[in-house]
């Protein structure tokens, strides 16, 4: 299998392990030390704890059933780094009542330590507009 197929192969299955919000099964893939830039709260998180403790308050905020893809996904790789970028989408209803339909940009790069891709870094975000400072999630391209 190529790089490129394996590190699709660890981005899709994240995304099954959100749908499933299996937590352990999202996080499998983490280098000890990611840096994670994400689209709320802090400019950065750094380590697995900070990502887990994100994706575990992210998930709890869907009591129910949730729509979680990851579209259009790219990715590129040499033999030792390697990265894919996408366009994510959830919908859902929120533990507040409120309904969710939402796009943000993705990129996640990964290093091959000891033969096995892991994610190093990853980074979300939103475009806005400029006048209302207000993020455009419902954009679809």
């Amino acid at each position: 299998m190529s790089n490129q197929d394996q590190i699709e192969q660890i981005i899709r299955g994240q995304e099954q392990a959100v749908q499933q919000k299996n937590i352990d099964g999202a996080m499998a893939s983490y280098s000890t030390d990611v840096v994670s830039f994400d689209v709320v709260n802090t400019l950065q998180k750094v380590g697995l704890q900070a990502c887990r403790e994100r994706l575990e308050s992210w998930l709890s905020q869907f009591p129910g059933s949730f729509s979680y893809a990851i579209e259009k996904l790219s990715v590129v790789a040499s033999d030792e780094l390697g990265f894919g970028y996408s366009f994510n989408h959830v919908k859902g209803a929120l533990a507040n009542g409120d309904e969710i339909n939402m796009r943000w940009r993705s990129t996640v790069c990964l290093s091959k330590q000891n033969g096995h891709w892991l994610i190093i870094h990853e980074h979300s975000s939103v475009p806005y507009d400029a006048k209302s400072g207000q993020a455009l999630i419902k954009l679809e391209e």
